[in-house]
C-alpha cells in the first residue's frame, strides 16, 4: 500500500507518518522508485504500537528505546523484563539515599541482586517525593500496597507466553510501557467506589 493508504487504514496523519519514518521509529517501505515506497502489515502494526505507546505517555525516545528491545530481545526472559523496564525508567541517580527504598522493597521479597539498580532507584525517587511534600503512607496502607503489587505482578509473570520468544516480547515489554496508565485508572475507580461505600454519598467530609 501507498503511503497515503498505510494513513487512511491507520488513522495516522501522513506527516505524522514521515516523522516516525525520518526518526527511524517505522522501517522503510519497500522502494518501488526514488520517490514512492510501499508499505504492509507490519507497518500498520508498528504504527499502532508507536501510537499506542505515545498515547499512554511514553516519550519519542522512550518509544525508540521500546521498540529497540522488541526488535533486538536479549535471550533470558529475566533480562527481558529489565530490558523492558530500562526503556521507561529514569536513570540511576547515584545521589539518593536508598536505604527507604530497599526497606520497602524488602516487602516485596526484593534482595541485592534481584532488580535492576534503575528500578529500585526510581522506588527510592518515588518515596523522597513523598517525603518532600511531608505526606506519610498510613502505617495500614503500605502493607496493603506491597501485598496489591506483589499478587499484580506474580499474576502478570505468571501469564508472560511462552509459545514463542516474540509473543513474549510483546508481552513483556508492551505490558511494562502500557499497562501502568490502566492500573492508575483501576485504582482512581477503586478509590471512588471504596469511599462511596464507607461514606456514601452525600455525607459529610468530616465528623
Amino acid at each position: 500500500m501507498k503511503i497515503s493508504e498505510l494513513s487512511a487504514t491507520t488513522g495516522v496523519a501522513v506527516p505524522t507518518i514521515k516523522y516516525y519514518l525520518r526518526e527511524q521509529l517505522l522501517p522503510e517501505g519497500e522502494r518501488s522508485s526514488p520517490t514512492q515506497a510501499s508499505y504492509g502489515e507490519a507497518h500498520v502494526k508498528r504504527l499502532g504500537v508507536i501510537r499506542a505507546l505515545i498515547a499512554a505517555g511514553v516519550s519519542i525516545a522512550e518509544v525508540r528505546r521500546v521498540l529497540d528491545t522488541l526488535d533486538n530481545p536479549p535471550e533470558s526472559a529475566h533480562l527481558l523484563l529489565g530490558s523492558a523496564h530500562a526503556a521507561i525508567t529514569p536513570p540511576v541517580d547515584d545521589e539518593l539515599d536508598l536505604t527507604l527504598a530497599e526497606e520497602v522493597a524488602a516487602g516485596l521479597g526484593w534482595r541485592p541482586g534481584l532488580c535492576d539498580d534503575a528500578v529500585l532507584h526510581a522506588l527510592a525517587r518515588a518515596l523522597d517525593g513523598l517525603k518532600s511534600a511531608g505526606f506519610d503512607v498510613p502505617r495500614d496502607v503500605m502493607p496493603a500496597y506491597l501485598k496489591g503489587m506483589r499478587e499484580i505482578a506474580d499474576a502478570e509473570i505468571a501469564g508472560v507466553p511462552t509459545s514463542s520468544a516474540e509473543a513474549a516480547v510483546q508481552y513483556v515489554v508492551l505490558g511494562s510501557a502500557l499497562v501502568e496508565p490502566l492500573l492508575l485508572a483501576l485504582r482512581r475507580v477503586a478509590q471512588q467506589v471504596a469511599s462511596a461505600e464507607r461514606f456514601g454519598e452525600g455525607s459529610p467530609p468530616f465528623e
